[in-house]
């Protein structure tokens, strides 16, 4: 087992021991707030176990794939699996400062 599988395996073990305690908790009629802070730690932990294997992907899998001159390939396997990520698919966010430093006053002209 290398390093990226380790540390994957830790995260999904701690997501689903807080998942177990998300469980107790909203039968136990736990404040909604708190709930929500529970599996905001939890989906945080799940988005970096899917970030650690993607670095592991791209390591190793896509760069034997390129060497190997199967980059058309490997490239459209990518993109398969990519669209599924919320976090590489998604248009970006704006912030009422962004649009705010946008307009010299401040102002919207649209």
């Amino acid at each position: 087992m290398d390093t990226h599988q380790r540390s994957v395996i830790n995260r999904l073990k701690t997501a689903r021991g807080q998942i177990t305690g998300i469980v107790s908790i909203i039968e136990a009629d736990a404040y909604c707030p708190d709930v929500m802070k529970q599996l905001s730690a939890v989906q945080g932990l799940l988005e970096g176990a899917s970030r650690i294997m993607l670095r592991r992907h791209l390591e190793t899998c896509v760069a034997k794939a390129m060497q190997e001159g199967r980059t058309a390939e490997i490239v459209d396997e990518l993109m398969e699996t990519l669209k599924f990520d919320k976090h590489v698919f998604r248009p970006p966010q704006v912030s009422e400062g962004d649009l705010a430093a946008a307009e010299p006053d401040g102002n919207d002209h649209a």
